[in-house]
């Protein structure tokens, strides 16, 4: 398990930085969307984006934590 800490590290923050963008790319989206710059789109598709951007963020970031988790646990049962 030693050898995948390197491997865990850096996808936890690659994820995390995925969330981030895809939550700020949501949230502009939807704002786009509700000022009126996409034609053809409502107000509800607006709020459908934002509220998927959010699960969507939620989600990767907690796979980013439950990555960070492991990272801490392998790093608990090293040290015994």
């Amino acid at each position: 398990m030693r050898e995948h800490l390197v491997f865990l590290e850096t996808s936890s923050a690659a994820v995390k930085l995925a969330a981030w963008i895809f939550l700020f790319l949501g949230i502009a989206g939807g704002f786009l969307i509700i000022i009126g710059r996409m034609p053809g789109k409502t107000i509800q598709d607006a709020a459908i984006n934002i509220a998927m951007s959010v699960f969507l963020f939620f989600f990767l970031y907690l796979i980013a934590k439950i990555a960070d988790l492991l990272v801490k646990i392998i790093n608990e049962i090293k040290k015994e």
